[in-house]
């Protein structure tokens, strides 16, 4: 075991933490609960067990097999995102769903359940689970998928990693002319005008940023950008960042004024209307991988991410609640997107997203002032009967969770009885593993002992 400094994404409580590299077969050696962890690109604390151990999956980062004319794809969890990406890179496949960023884990994809620009056309990145294989501390390897243990299969698709550790999944892949994509940009000077452009775009990929300083005749400005992918000759590489903020400023850098001067920049920069360009993956998927660790810029408290959803009726006006709710609390967010999410129904339990719009916003990390301002945005998503994403979320109450996510003692039932998160310790109010104490020595799992029953036949 080693202990370093293992933070989320938010770095919101920067302590080091215990973890060792994943075992096979995955046998828990401690009384204490582990965690799998993927690449620590979660906001919150659902990728940290403090009273625990993490299991680092990303030594086991193999593709095991490419059929390069069915589209499927099988490898080990521990691989990013930005790995399969250049691995399909000039195949004519492509990952159906991405999230804003490449440098996750496969196991990370699956375990939150990730959406991306596309949701209305292909739901999220569950729905394109084949299959996996589900290491666990009390039975054999299991293999999930919709028609072999289903419901464990459905429980570890946004199950945060709590049913167990994924070992290896196949996902099947979409065609696609090529990883390049035509970009159309169009400015709306209100939250009435991004309505109008969500709902009419039928694009494969469609998202908006908005103004969240904007006030009065600009209240609720934004750029609205879809995409389609288009042929391009050659392949693409997707290289690892080239520029890296080196460390942490005393103070926030995208708060206040230099916010404002931003967002004023960026929207006059983007606004031209119906600007079309084609856009190679990173610069449209990932424009914020270009730049590493850019969560600095956030300060030495780290940042809090609210990431909603709300119903479809009345969304202009939740929406226009929500952003002034934030601009009345003194507090501008860096990176406020918009996004329509549609009905393709998710394969998981515990997914996030359902039909409506979900607006992320990210704030600098100011203490009590900053928390009453998310305990207000929940306050205003539950009355309309939306949810917050836990997976994006360091402190909502369990009232909160629990009204959004009425499925979860379902899979508080089929949790791993070895695995425990601090999201989940708050979240729902259970400390105890519900199993009996796991030897100190790494007691046997019921594979080890079929095992060493076999060879004990054969000798």
């Amino acid at each position: 075991m080693k202990t370093a400094r293992t933070d989320s994404w938010g770095r919101l409580k920067q302590v080091d933490r215990t973890r060792e590299d994943l075992n096979i077969p995955f046998t828990p050696r401690t009384q204490k609960t582990v965690l799998p962890f993927g690449n620590g690109r979660s906001y919150g604390d659902s990728c940290h067990n403090d009273e625990g151990i993490l299991i680092d999956s990303r030594a086991r980062n193999a593709v095991l097999s490419f059929d390069t004319y069915l589209g499927v794809l099988r490898a080990e969890s521990g691989i990013l995102l930005h790995d399969i990406l250049n691995v399909l890179s000039g195949s004519g496949w492509f990952l159906p769903v991405l999230p804003g960023t490449r440098f996750l884990t496969l196991g990370g994809a699956i375990a939150n359940d990730i959406h991306g620009k596309n949701h209305e056309h292909r739901g999220t990145f569950g729905c394109h689970v084949r299959s996996f294989n589900l290491a666990r501390s009390d039975r054999p390897d299991v293999q999930c998928s919709p028609q072999d243990n289903s419901e464990l299969f459905a429980a570890t698709i946004g199950g945060m990693g709590l049913t167990g550790i994924i070992l290896d999944a196949e996902i099947q892949l979409v065609r696609v002319p090529s990883h390049y994509v035509l970009e159309t940009r169009t400015a709306f000077k209100s939250m009435r005008g991004f309505m109008e452009l969500a709902n009419e775009s039928n694009a494969e990929y469609a998202v908006a940023w908005v103004d969240s300083l904007a006030k009065g005749s600009k209240f609720g400005r934004g750029i609205f950008i879809k995409g389609e992918h288009v042929p391009f000759d050659g392949e693409f590489s997707y290289a690892t960042p080239k520029v890296s903020i080196p460390f942490t400023p005393p103070f926030p850098l995208v708060s206040g004024l230099p916010l404002k001067l931003f967002n004023t920049a960026y929207n006059f920069a983007k606004s031209g209307q119906k600007n079309s360009e084609l856009a190679n993956p990173n610069s449209f998927f990932f424009p914020l991988d270009a730049i590493g660790k850019w969560n600095r810029l956030y300060g030495p408290k780290g940042l809090f991410q609210h990431q909603c959803v709300i119903p479809d009726d009345g969304a202009e006006q939740i929406l226009e609640r929500l952003l002034a709710t934030a601009q009345n609390a003194g507090q501008g967010s860096f990176l406020t997107v918009l996004k329509k999410f549609g009905s393709v129904k998710s394969a998981g339990l515990m997914s996030f997203p359902k039909p409506g719009f979900t607006l992320t916003l990210d704030f600098a990390n100011r203490g009590k002032a900053t928390r009453d301002l998310l305990e207000e945005l929940d306050r205003i998503v539950l009355s309309v009967g939306g949810r917050t994403n836990p997976y994006k979320d360091a402190r909502m109450s369990a009232k909160t969770f629990q009204a959004g996510f009425p499925n979860w003692e379902q899979l508080e039932a089929m949790r791993d009885p070895a695995m425990m998160s601090d999201f989940w310790r708050r979240a729902t109010g259970i400390k105890h593993v519900n199993a009996p104490s796991l030897d100190a020595d790494w007691r046997e799992t019921q594979l080890t002992k079929s095992l060493n029953q076999n060879l004990r036949k054969q000798s």
